[in-house]
């Protein structure tokens, strides 16, 4: 069944010459072996290929021993068998090794002839050079990994910069709040994005034994430049109350300090609320100024929410005369007192609609009876459900004076 000369198999159309010339010069490798892998018929583009004589491998040599190590091995684990099993194998990746060494990868297809009992004859091989198609792939893993590398290294900053925008944030904001006799107090920050410095801030301090300092406010902008503002606002509040008596002085000399800032080629600017809390027998007096902020929310023990509004109140930082208006109340025992940014009342969910102070009122009917921690995080669960793509900031501040029966 060998055939010496090498010559393709019998052609039974055509012009048997320019059938050969097609067959031993076509841009592809062909050969045939019988069953057991023994050449039989290689074409001349193979024999070019592996830099050998037709004499050197029809009828001396098997399919397999033009492989390399490994691919002998592939072969006889995974070619071999499948070809058994299926009749035919397409596109199997191999190298096959020249006489000088060189390593030329392929892409092999085969099918097996069977005869007419139905036994396998022979088995005709295609072999494709994939030299090209190899360096087109280790281009593109080559791209692939620097792509990778970049992206780990977009990644490692980006997390090293969150790691600093934390830290950043943290140091603008109380680390707790600290304990007050005859009042519950809890705040919540609900960050929009993990890696820009948000602009609320809220703090409660004591200014003497029986007055404690609450503010919760609002920088324009984001980064950087609206950290710095913050944490000027946060200073001059503290300072300035323990020197001002009057809430209203005290912004308007916030006022002052953001007009001597240096600015930059934006306006920066914050509202804001001020507190002094008094205590009062078994309650607190509060009394409160604004400068542009969202009016405090005051729910009442039978339940009954009422807005503390100042109106006209003005941005802190914009004009050199800020009007400042104040308000006061009595917090008795089972009332609450609700400070929040814009985030809370704006935050807009999936229909477009806003979060709104319409929704926030009904929610704080229920407030009476709960404690300051579980209001804050029943208003963050709310506004979660709203809206869990927030784009803005919330800072919330919750006062209770617990009632006087438990329940």
């Amino acid at each position: 069944m060998v055939d010496p000369g090498g010559a393709p198999p019998p052609i039974e159309h055509g012009d048997p010459h320019d059938l050969r010339d097609l067959f031993d010069n076509a841009p592809c490798g062909y050969l045939s072996t019988l069953p057991d892998g023994t050449i039989t018929t290689v074409n001349a583009t193979l024999l070019g290929w592996l830099g050998r004589g037709r004499e050197e491998l029809v009828g001396r040599l098997r399919f397999a021993d033009l492989l390399t190590f490994g691919g002998k091995v592939f072969h006889e684990t995974h070619f071999a068998p499948l070809l058994r099993m299926g009749g035919e194998v397409r596109e199997i990746a191999f190298e096959i090794s020249a006489a000088d060494g060189r390593r030329l990868p392929v892409l092999v297809n085969a099918a097996v002839r069977a005869g007419a009992d139905g036994e396998p004859r022979l088995v005709r091989i295609t072999l494709l050079d994939a030299t090209h198609r190899r360096a087109y792939e280790q281009e593109l893993l080559r791209a692939r990994q620097e792509a990778d590398r970049e992206r780990d290294a977009v990644e490692r900053e980006r997390a090293r910069l969150q790691r600093l925008t934390e830290i950043l944030q943290r140091t603008l904001l109380p680390p707790s709040l600290p304990p007050v006799p005859g009042l519950d107090a809890a705040a919540h920050y609900h960050v929009a994005s993990s890696d820009r410095v948000g602009g609320d801030f809220y703090d409660l301090f004591p200014i003497t034994p029986d007055r404690w300092g609450v503010f919760l406010g609002d920088v324009c902008g984001k980064g950087p430049d609206a950290a710095v503002l913050t944490s000027a606002a946060r200073y001059t509040l503290r300072s300035a109350a323990a020197h001002v008596g009057d809430p209203a002085a005290v912004l308007a000399n916030l006022n002052d300090v953001l007009l001597q800032q240096v600015h930059t080629d934006r306006m920066r600017f914050c509202t804001a609320v001020f507190g002094v809390l008094t205590r009062d027998g078994d309650g607190f007096t509060a009394v409160l100024a604004s400068g542009g902020h969202p009016p405090p929310l005051l729910t009442r023990a039978d339940g009954g929410v009422h807005e503390l509004t100042t109106p006209g109140g003005q941005l802190i930082g914009v004009f050199p005369d800020v009007r400042v208006v104040t308000t006061t109340t009595r917090l008795g025992p089972g009332d609450t007192l609700l400070l929040y940014s814009d985030g809370l009342i704006e935050a807009r969910g999936a229909d477009g609609g806003m979060f709104g102070e319409q929704c926030l009122s009904e929610l704080a009917t229920a407030f009476p009876g709960r404690t300051a921690a579980a209001i804050a995080d029943d208003l963050i669960a709310r506004l979660t459900a709203y809206a869990p793509k927030a784009t803005d900031d919330t800072a919330i501040l919750v006062l209770t004076v617990p009632s006087a029966e438990p329940g």
